[in-house]
């Protein structure tokens, strides 16, 4: 990169190859996760497993193509081919621009999550420090999304590979088989999760049944009666030590769909930006998540377009969000 002074300094090329879903219109999968990951500095290889008009909140779903195991590899064959998951020194380079992460996404059959596999073992031969960042897509609220069976794939296979993992508060009991209903069930849920392989835990949303009031016993919104959202990360470090934060925010009326993918994307930035401040990887992406999702609910539409998060209206937020809600240790 040439700089204006004309001293030649090499920069390195942050990459993310992201394999998830895509929609013609909307946010969700591809559509939510590349956007923010771009403004937080990162070049987003991305594969778009499917292919649909829209998301299934529309009235005339599924209208696409789905990608299949066969030709993700043929996909895959193309970029390796052409040096484009990693170049190993060859043309004089040094790999710098080697894919530096993989983020997955929805997956809605086993033998599509084979080739995901067969994906980072290629990325990985080449940057055996790559991180995996995993959703596993199951569900949410007593509802599954994908065939159950995922669930056996993802605990077996896919999640031992991974280095993060972002299961909303369903797919924790999915995969952990404890009912997460406290701080403590989520602690020893974590912990079952961290056995499987990856080192970071982030569940992205869970209601407990707790007191929900400020610290001067007033309601956290009163909209809701006080009702919130709370996150919870947790980290195993290299000497077994667990830790965890928390951060409690008000729930947001509606439903909004993308935040998932969203939020794994942020937190797959953020993490790669601030590799040793895991509360603040926390921080950054919560209040990014809050003021996203505020600002399409002030929206108000009544139409299932008119919720389409405020992605692009966002990008003040995403490039610099507000650090109003801390995360507090456990």
């Amino acid at each position: 990169m040439q700089r204006s002074d004309g001293n030649r300094e090499t920069m390195k090329i942050k990459r993310v190859l992201s394999i998830q879903s895509h929609v013609v219109h909307g946010y969700v999968g591809n559509r939510a996760a590349v956007f923010p990951l771009q403004l937080l500095g990162f070049d987003v290889d991305f594969i778009n497993s499917v292919q649909f008009a829209c998301h299934t909140g529309y009235k005339h779903f599924p209208h696409g193509e789905v990608m299949n195991g066969d030709q993700l590899r043929t996909v895959l064959e193309g970029l390796e081919l052409n040096g484009l998951i990693g170049n190993d020194g060859e043309d004089g380079g040094d790999n710098a621009d080697a894919i530096g992460s993989v983020l997955t996404g929805y997956i809605g059959s086993a033998s599509f999550l084979e080739a995901v596999l067969d994906v980072l073992g290629v990325v990985r031969k080449h940057n055996p420090k790559a991180r995996f960042v995993c959703d596993p897509v199951l569900g949410d609220d007593g509802q599954f999304y994908v065939p159950e069976d995922l669930v056996e794939v993802y605990k077996t296979v896919v999640i031992p590979k991974a280095d993060v993992v972002t299961p909303n508060q369903f797919e924790t009991e999915q995969l952990t088989g404890i009912k997460v209903e406290t701080i403590d069930d989520a602690r020893r849920a974590c912990e079952t999760l961290h056995n499987m392989g990856p080192s970071i835990v982030f569940i992205t949303s869970a209601i407990f049944d707790e007191p929900s009031t400020g610290e001067g016993g007033e309601p956290l919104d009163e909209e809701n009666d006080g009702s919130k959202i709370i996150t919870i990360v947790a980290s195993k470090r290299s000497n077994g030590k667990q830790e965890m934060w928390r951060i409690d925010c008000p729930k947001i009326p509606g439903s909004f769909t993308g935040t998932g993918d969203v939020t794994a994307s942020l937190l797959l930035g953020h993490l790669d930006n601030h590799p040793d401040d895991l509360p603040l990887v926390m921080e950054k992406v919560i209040n990014t998540m809050y003021l996203l999702i505020q600002r399409t609910h002030e929206a108000k539409g009544k139409t299932v377009r008119s919720k389409e998060l405020r992605l692009v209206q966002s990008k003040d937020i995403i490039e610099n969000p507000p650090l109003t809600f801390k995360a507090t240790p456990l």
